[in-house]
């Protein structure tokens, strides 16, 4: 395979898949893809495994796994699954969330899936919202349809952002300073990690000294600004050698390095191995489990 197969949303920004009793895994299991679009998988009952960049994710009851655009994504085994699928385009954000606080998109972004636990008290009201937006995609659309949509998936993603919050063991305030200085260096990072790999840019795009940077990014996750930066590149190669068949060299270019040779020493140095080697050894282990 020389990319991998992208799952996309037609036509409508939103999709709405309910899941009663749903099964997945097994000789069906499909193949690894990516997504051009977002997802919550919602489960009040059930249980299972994702593959998310091949890395194993147990699906929990009471809760909600949040799948960014770009996530490399397989249901590998699911069984007797109760709850939703929620899918959507970037345009579907509310852009009023967007000014508040920078908003909740920031679960969005990153290096991987979120699972988040839900409180048993928030289960009717978040099937209630589920349901509002599943009859309001259904429906013949309007001139307030698209709007609609947006806030009740707003509401989705800032219930999410609160239970988050809540379960965080550091227990620090959801508006504290650092935190949101964080979660903006999150989004930004998604936007710009193949174009922009020096710690400076990202600090002046965000209007703050490198060294405020550093030190917020610092005591919310113990990493450097240039380790995230680093992190983030170096997953996206990862992803493209585990599941295309690009070249080095087109991997390179993919992820921002004009020299390919420079680029396996930078992938061997986090890696502990060069790329092909990386490739050659993530295949043989998981190929047989990812693709049966």
């Amino acid at each position: 395979m020389t990319s991998l197969t992208v799952d996309r949303l037609d036509g409508d920004a939103v999709e709405v898949l309910r899941m009663e009793g749903a099964r997945f895994g097994g000789e069906a299991a499909r193949e690894p893809h990516r997504h051009d679009y977002h997802e919550l998988i919602w489960v009040r009952a059930g249980r299972g495994r994702h593959l998310l960049d091949g890395r194993p994710f147990p699906v929990r009851p009471q809760s909600i796994t949040v799948i960014g655009r770009g996530q490399v994504h397989v249901f590998e085994q699911g069984e007797d699954l109760h709850g939703a699928v929620v899918r959507f385009r970037d345009e579907a954000l509310a852009s009023a969330a967007g000014a508040r606080r920078g908003g909740p998109d920031w679960l969005l972004a990153g290096q991987g899936g979120r699972t988040v636990a839900v409180p048993g008290g928030d289960t009717t009201r978040l099937d209630a919202v589920i349901d509002a937006l599943h009859a309001e995609v259904a429906r013949p659309p309007d001139t307030h349809s698209a709007e609609v949509e947006r806030h009740l998936l707003s509401t989705l993603l800032l219930w999410v952002e609160r239970w988050y919050d809540a379960s965080r063991t550091e227990r620090r305030e959801a508006d504290d300073a650092e935190i949101q200085l964080h979660r903006r260096f999150m989004r930004l990072l998604e936007e710009n990690f193949a174009r922009h790999h020096e710690a400076g840019h990202y600090a002046d795009a965000l209007g703050v000294p490198p060294a405020a940077l550093s030190r917020a990014l610092g005591q919310i996750t113990g990493r450097a600004t240039k380790d995230l930066i680093t992190d983030r590149v170096m997953l996206e190669a990862a992803r493209l050698l585990r599941f295309t068949d690009l070249s080095v060299s087109e991997i390179s270019h993919r992820t921002g390095f004009a020299d390919p040779l420079y680029f396996s020493r930078a992938f061997k140095r986090r890696h502990d191995e060069a790329p092909m080697v990386y490739r050659e050894r993530v295949r043989g282990a998981t190929g047989k489990s990812m693709h049966r």
